[in-house]
């Protein structure tokens, strides 16, 4: 027993400044640390295993890829911006509020976004709607479809999107299908074959999950962009699958806010894609910043929405994204509403929130009522009612699963895309967003925002009080975690 006990003491011993060694050989910030110490510690064998393939950070190759693509990227928005000046000011008189005028100038200096204005403007909340008009608009493709999601499924729908895309390249259309390994479950290669031998391409994002020695949890490419002929661009939560069309028993409906639009940001989309896709795709398949694919003129609807694309992954420092939204926070004097599928904030975005709603400006944060990712659920949890505490108004949407990622603020700056309002995808996920200088675009979003308030249960005191001991001990450990998770 004795010898036992020196061994256990011995392995604990150096499992620890394994794990010291293992966290700290590469810089992160100081609450990720204490969660993989927490892990690698309480798991001796598991937590190395875990750490493996969710805790490294992207290889130098990686990261020079991207940056190589980004600078292509710049010098492509910046002649876009060019264009913009050329024809009036930055934003239309009527928007040059101090608040917008803030915003646009935080983008172009850490994102090199430019104010992209009329902009027509289409939401959708329903998945038959989205992928009905998404259809639509691939099969009057006359030029180019280039396709980015996160997770493309082997599914009915999924089928239905591969065998119209291999129509419209043996049609000669150029077709370009950018997706996460690890989010597109079922979507090999070999499923893509059609496609390939059609004449289009797919790959999958730079951080593959089929390399074992590459593979990675992390840093998945959470971006949702289509664009249409270089005239018609998408961007919001909806991914291809059919649970996204309610089709799932566990989840039940689903309700998603996704983006149309046609006018100058599709140029911005544009950009996007093709960073991504030359980052990731060998050098004879890579796309130029061409004429064909940037016209100086785009021929399709326009509207009176402006707008900025931004970006944010873990190639770049700057947290752009989340940024965005702790300026949105910080300047609402009215109303401020939030819409998201996981709510597992930094102390930043708690420190903002809870100085809004202690100011009076009225925070509402929509949540789901029901998990598809435990410990996120949990995590989620315990910050609703943290923020609860300090007056900000918390739903628990009931009618299915909420994947909605919209941010509305005092009716005329409005926010939709890929990025929840979790540390996920502040740090560790490639996200875009469509950040929206529009009072319609605004308007639509609360009506919205009011319609699911119907379908949504206001957190109280009373429901707090009603959870058990063992629910709060999931909720606080989870909430441990939720840096890494």
């Amino acid at each position: 027993m004795a010898l036992l006990a020196e061994i256990t003491t011995l392995i604990i011993f150096i499992n620890a400044v394994l794990a010291i060694i293992t966290v700290l050989r590469q810089p992160r910030d100081i609450a990720a640390t204490w969660a993989w110490l927490l892990v690698l510690m309480l798991l001796p064998v598991g937590g190395f295993i875990l750490y493996l393939f969710t805790g490294r950070g992207l290889s130098r190759k990686k990261i020079f890829q991207s940056q190589s693509q980004i600078n292509d990227g710049i010098l492509a928005l910046v002649d876009i911006q060019r264009q913009e000046n050329r024809k009036n000011e930055l934003l239309p008189k009527k928007m040059l509020s101090s608040e917008a005028t803030e915003m646009v100038n935080l983008f172009l200096n850490i994102n090199n976004a430019p104010v992209l204005k009329d902009n027509h403007v289409t939401l959708y909340t329903e998945g038959q709607e989205k992928f009905a008009a998404l259809f639509n608009d691939i099969r009057q493709a006359q030029k180019s479809i280039h396709i980015e999601y996160y997770t493309i499924y082997n599914d009915q729908i999924g089928n239905d999107l591969q065998k119209l895309l291999v129509e419209k390249a043996n049609a000669g259309v150029t077709v370009n299908v950018l997706y996460d390994a690890w989010g597109s479950q079922g979507a090999s290669q070999k499923w893509w074959r059609p496609l390939e031998e059609a004449g289009g391409h797919a790959r999958t994002f730079f951080s593959s999950k089929h390399s074992i020695t590459d593979f990675r949890l992390n840093f998945r490419d959470h971006r949702k962009v289509v664009v249409v002929d270089s005239n018609i661009g998408y961007i919001g939560g909806f991914n291809v699958g059919d649970q996204y069309l309610g089709r799932s028993h566990k989840l039940g409906n689903w309700r998603d806010t996704h983006m149309r639009v046609t006018g100058n940001a599709v140029l911005a989309l544009q950009v996007r894609f093709l960073m991504d896709w030359n980052a990731s795709v060998e050098s004879n398949v890579q796309l130029p910043y061409s004429n064909d694919l940037f016209p100086k003129e785009v021929a399709s609807k326009r509207g009176s929405a402006a707008m900025q694309i931004v970006s944010s992954g873990p190639d770049k420092l700057d947290e752009q994204i989340k940024l965005g939204y702790l300026k949105m926070i910080s300047t609402a004097k009215k109303r401020l509403w939030i819409q998201t599928p996981y709510l597992v904030p930094d102390d930043s975005i708690i420190d903002a929130l809870t100085t809004a709603a202690m100011s009076g400006v009225d925070v509402r944060i929509m949540v789901p009522n029901m998990p598809d990712h435990p410990f996120i659920y949990r995590a989620t949890q315990y910050y609703s009612q943290l923020l609860h505490a300090t007056g900000v108004k918390i739903y628990s949407y009931q009618n299915g699963f909420l994947h909605a990622k919209t941010v509305v603020m005092d009716g005329h700056i409005s926010t939709i895309g890929s990025a929840n309002m979790d540390i996920r995808s502040f740090k560790l996920n490639f996200e875009a967003n469509a950040f929206i200088y529009d009072p319609k675009v605004a308007a639509q979003l609360e009506t919205i925002y009011k319609a699911d308030m119907q379908h949504a249960q206001l957190l109280t005191d009373e429901i707090i009080a009603q959870q058990s001991k063992w629910i709060r001990f999931k909720q606080k450990f989870s909430r441990l975690l939720s840096p890494i998770l």
